[in-house]
């Protein structure tokens, strides 16, 4: 429960996609470096590319993300220690975040080194995107930004409240703990189900 890390997931998905896109056309519509990767310099970029590279790296990027983030709101929750969390987060993901994205990038890379050259911006785009999530975002910046946060990033306004609290181990309400809750429902005097 907090404002601060779905903002902060978005900014940094954003940036993932901006540094992208930038590469992209750097490479494929400027020719920086096309000869070398075998790609044809064209004069735009295929106008579906930007969008469906939009599409996939954010799903792509926001599961990197949950990732993380689970792993480090755990620790969080047992420690209360907001720079040994992020430490620990990065720690027990790194493997399965880079695997992850080890695998989509050769995928992509399958797509880039083919003869159609909207499949190479499409295979470049995605691959490139995905290296630098997994690597300079999740590995560097997310953790950077958190570390700088401290507690504010688990802040959550007065007025959100009313959300429930989510775990790995589904819904519990924080609120409602102290209560006990009947096994069997106790229906009230008079009540026809009775």
């Amino acid at each position: 429960r907090s404002i601060v890390v779905p903002i902060k997931a978005i900014i940094m998905n954003l940036l993932s996609v901006g540094a992208a896109y930038g590469i992209v056309v750097l490479v494929i519509q400027e020719g920086v470096g096309a000869d070398l990767l075998g790609f044809r310099q064209v004069d735009r970029i295929e106008s579906w590319v930007p969008l469906f590279m939009f599409a996939i790296l954010f799903g792509l990027s926001m599961d990197y993300h949950v990732f993380l983030l689970t792993r480090i709101r755990e620790r969080f929750n047992e420690t209360d220690d907001n720079a040994e969390s992020v430490a620990y987060g990065v720690r027990a993901t790194a493997g399965l975040i880079t695997g992850a994205a080890a695998i989509m990038v050769a995928v992509f890379t399958g797509f880039a080194l083919g003869e159609m050259t909207m499949m190479q911006q499409f295979g470049f785009g995605l691959a490139v995107a995905i290296t630098l999530d997994a690597t300079i975002v999740r590995i560097v910046l997310v953790p950077a930004a958190m570390a700088l946060l401290g507690r504010a990033n688990w802040y959550l306004p007065s007025w959100l409240e009313w959300l429930p609290t989510i775990d790995v181990d589904g819904v519990h309400d924080d609120h409602r703990r102290d209560r006990a809750v009947p096994a069997v429902p106790v229906l009230p005097q008079g009540d026809p189900a009775a």
